[in-house]
């Protein structure tokens, strides 16, 4: 099946993103080196509603995607993961602040473009006023994903 962009940029075949069982994901950590699962935070109620993803299959090359459709001004908390990712964005947009929070770092991601976070790096994602639809890509299988969160952007428990 060929990749369309124009098959992420219709509201139909969306779906909110499943949460069951996030939290307790063991590729989950909290930044003081525990799992998420024991971390003060809702995964649920920080994510739902708020993350959709779409049911059409999608091939695009060889690499690992996931496309996304994300609400408008909703801040994806704060994490890193420990291969690098690319996101690109097919609507909307997305400010994307990087590095450590004191250096103020940013960039704004329109469609057409795109921001690759290096392993290791830490970053927040908020999406514009009309939302982002997006794909979040690895070059690697995801079965070896790792993502660190950061206490910036949740819901408490």
């Amino acid at each position: 099946m060929p990749f369309s962009v124009d098959s992420l940029l219709t509201d139909t075949d969306w779906i909110p993103m499943s949460l069951k069982g996030q939290q307790e994901s063991p590729t989950y950590f909290w930044e003081d080196g525990g799992l998420l699962k024991d971390a003060p935070v809702d995964f649920d109620a920080t994510f739902a509603e708020n993350m959709w993803v779409s049911t059409k299959p999608i091939q695009f090359m060889t690499f690992y995607r996931n496309p996304l459709k994300v609400v408008p001004n909703f801040t994806v908390p704060r994490h890193l993961h420990n291969i690098d990712e690319t996101i690109i964005v097919f609507q909307g947009e997305y400010k994307i602040e990087y590095g450590d929070p004191a250096d103020g770092q940013f960039v704004i991601v329109k469609p057409g473009c795109f921001f690759t976070s290096r392993a290791g790096t830490p970053y927040t994602m908020t999406a514009g006023p009309e939302g982002v639809t997006y794909i979040e890509t690895w070059g690697t299988p995801v079965t070896s994903l790792k993502t660190v969160w950061y206490d910036y952007g949740w819901v408490r428990k």
